[in-house]
């Protein structure tokens, strides 16, 4: 993996004003109808080395995020640059882009060996010439998980979820990308593995000056792994700061009550999670997204869209600053 500086001082990836569309209802004749933005705008960049976490409640726009990126869904409206260069997403993923997916057991071809599963990317995208040379990197792949080179014959069914997750993890750096996507990488893991699977990915990072894009519901976990965190809602970036900064003084409204909400291991403690109601609505793309569910919502908030402004570090979508 190489670390080295982007020419110009630019990002190693930078999304501006992503935008995906889906079709929610067709009409008698199979044309759509109706439609909803599973995102809606977003903005935001990842220097070199850098992991930055991506955090909401489900159904928020995370994984679309992720899978539009890469170009697995063709976006809408809106660009990707990787070194400064705009990404062409029409024509497919960018393999200089890998994702590390959420279910180890789904993933993974059951029909294939997992030296077949780790080969393939390498074979799609012709980087060795003869056998020899990318069984080896095979190996070499197993082996920088915590695998032996003996299990490259086994199938998928003969290992555990974690095992598994690391099968995922060799398979997304055999083509050495520029950056990975780590979609809830751990969420369907016993706790126990998480922080195996967590420190692994540390570990890889520090040896080889991997950058992520770290997608997850779990806010402890992101605060770990990541140097700046943003927060989504409803297709939207609600905050991005600093993970320590925004874990320790929010800015947003939608941020507060995600902390808050956080379980504290002690029974006496009462926690207040006031500051959100209601339930996740539908968003035409008028006003805040937040704005029906938030205490502090004005005229303002529910008729125009808040810009992102910089506030003591923070970079936030709201009226009230």
């Amino acid at each position: 993996m190489n670390n080295t500086k982007i020419p110009n001082n630019k990002p190693l990836l930078s999304v501006k004003n992503l935008k995906k569309l889906f079709v929610t209802k067709k009409n008698f004749w199979g044309r759509p109808a109706e439609y909803a933005y599973s995102l809606n705008g977003i903005s935001f960049d990842i220097e070199p080395g850098e992991t930055l976490g991506l955090v909401g409640e489900s159904g928020c726009g995370k994984t679309t995020a992720g899978r539009t990126i890469m170009g697995i869904y063709k976006p809408t409206e809106g660009e990707v640059y990787l070194k400064g260069e705009k990404l062409d997403l029409t024509n497919g993923p960018e393999k200089r882009i890998q994702m590390i997916f959420q279910d180890p057991y789904a993933c993974l071809n059951p029909r294939m060996t997992v030296g077949e599963i780790i080969a393939e990317p390498l074979e799609i995208n012709h980087v060795y010439d003869n056998d020899k040379a990318k069984q080896k990197r095979v190996y070499e792949l197993l082996e920088l998980v915590g695998l032996s080179r003996e299990q490259a014959n086994r199938f998928p069914h003969e290992f555990s979820g974690g095992q598994r997750q690391r099968i995922g993890i060799a398979r997304a750096l055999a083509v050495n990308p520029d950056i990975i996507i780590c979609d809830e990488p751990i969420s369907a893991l016993d706790v126990s593995i998480q922080a195996q699977v967590v420190n692994l990915m540390r570990r890889l990072q520090k040896e080889l000056g991997l950058t992520y894009l770290f997608i997850a519901h779990d806010l402890a976990m992101v605060k770990y792994i990541s140097d700046r965190v943003a927060v989504m809602y409803m297709g939207a970036i609600m905050e991005l700061a600093d993970a320590d900064s925004l874990y320790s003084n929010p800015m947003h409204p939608y941020t507060k009550s995600l902390l808050a909400a956080i379980p504290v291991p002690d029974p006496d403690v009462q926690q207040d999670i006031s500051l959100i109601k209601g339930e996740v609505g539908t968003y035409n793309g008028e006003g805040c997204p937040f704005a029906p569910r938030c205490e502090q919502a004005t005229d303002k908030c529910r008729s125009e869209k808040p810009v992102m402004k910089e506030i003591h570090g923070h970079r936030v979508a709201c009226h009230t600053y």
